[in-house]
């Protein structure tokens, strides 16, 4: 299945638009676990275990791994992944941008190092720093739209003179990702929920593209906003959100805790859209 059929039957075999996000802290673990980096798949698969039947996706940030010099413990999670979710893609969310073999080993280490479905990139560089993902059949490459933080607008809001219409940074990432990069179905974009507005207008330059949506929980996204902004019949969504389900408790129950927490969220996203 490629990465879009994957995460299509996801959302209908879980009645989900939700992702959750594994960004392990170890300095936030609960407290049997709390400040050993050692027990970030031990968090982490629990956290999956909880959630599986919720989602439509999982996105572990290659960062908060590396940092700890736990790729091994990554690696170890996407085989637990694909071993008791094997029907929920994931999403390594690794932002990468970079051109030619560089590209090209950043597209090794996700998809085959890591056995991602889909990765995250910067388009920064252009297309031929999205070309090498693409030669991975089936594999999903998201690219960075119209982001969550605030200093997005630094860039992605500026208008483009030199291109006809002069449209904003970002409409136009929208548009060549829909349009002339989208050689093989592959593509997909991020665009932060706290920004309902523009996720509206990318949703209209890119009517069938999937859109990855971060910043629902902690970052104060409108779980109502975002669906009624994003979705579309053919238009699939993938809201993440990660601290909101992740640290839910400090206790021994954090795993009960990040269920409900993440059936809660799933519950208000299904809600928005019927």
């Amino acid at each position: 299945m490629t990465f879009t059929d994957k995460l299509r039957a996801a959302t209908a075999q879980n009645d989900s638009l939700l992702c959750v996000g594994l960004d392990p802290e170890p300095q936030r673990f609960p407290d049997h676990l709390r400040g050993d980096p050692s027990k970030i798949y031990d968090f982490c698969a629990a956290i999956v275990d909880a959630t599986a039947h919720l989602v439509n996706a999982f996105k572990p940030q290659i960062a908060y791994f590396a940092a700890h010099g736990a790729e091994d413990q990554l690696e170890r999670l996407m085989r637990h992944i694909r071993a008791t979710a094997p029907q929920v893609p994931v999403i390594l969310d690794a932002k990468r941008g970079d051109i030619g073999s560089t590209a090209e080993q950043y597209a090794r280490e996700a998809f085959e190092r890591y056995g991602a479905d889909a990765v995250t990139l910067s388009p920064f560089m252009g297309f031929d720093s999205i070309a090498p993902y693409l030669a991975y059949h089936g594999k999903g490459a998201i690219l960075l739209c119209r982001t969550s933080n605030p200093g997005g607008d630094d860039l992605q809001a500026q208008r483009l003179a030199s291109v006809d219409g002069q449209p904003l940074l970002y409409e136009h990432i929208a548009r060549l990702a829909q349009g002339p990069w989208n050689t093989n179905g592959q593509l997909g974009l991020v665009v932060g929920a706290t920004y309902p507005a523009e996720i509206e207008r990318v949703r209209a330059l890119a009517p069938t593209l999937p859109l990855l949506i971060p910043g629902v929980g902690a970052q104060g996204g409108d779980a109502a906003a975002t669906v009624r902004a994003g979705l579309r019949s053919d238009g699939p969504i993938i809201v993440s959100s990660s601290r909101a389900v992740l640290y839910a408790s400090a206790g021994a129950d954090f795993a009960a805790a990040a269920r409900a927490a993440a059936e809660a969220t799933r519950d208000a996203l299904n809600a928005a859209r019927r």
